[in-house]
C-alpha cells in the first residue's frame, strides 16, 4: 500500500485543485515533450478526457491520474512531489 503525503491546504476550492492538477499534468508532459494526444495514446485515455483535466475542468480520479503517470514514466508521489 502506498501513502502520498500532500501538504494541501484542506480549504482549497475543488476548482482550484483541479487547476493545480491540469497546470502540474501539462507541465510535466511538456517536459517530455508530448502532446496531449501522445500522451492520452500512451495511456490509453481518450485525448479529450486528457485535456479536460489539463484544463481544469474536471478532476481525474486517482486510477485515471495513476495510467497517465505510468505513460510519464513517473510515480503518483513524483506527481505530487513540491506539489503547491
Amino acid at each position: 500500500m502506498i501513502f502520498i503525503n500532500i501538504s494541501v491546504d484542506l480549504n482549497v476550492e475543488k476548482v482550484e485543485f483541479q487547476q493545480k492538477i491540469g497546470f502540474r499534468l501539462k507541465k510535466i508532459r511538456s517536459e517530455l515533450g508530448l502532446s496531449q494526444r501522445q500522451l492520452a495514446l500512451n495511456a490509453n485515455k481518450d485525448p479529450q478526457s486528457l485535456e479536460r483535466v489539463e484544463n481544469g475542468k474536471s478532476c481525474p480520479t486517482v486510477f485515471f491520474l495513476n495510467e497517465i503517470c505510468v505513460a510519464l514514466n513517473i510515480s503518483l508521489a513524483d506527481f505530487f512531489k513540491d506539489f503547491e
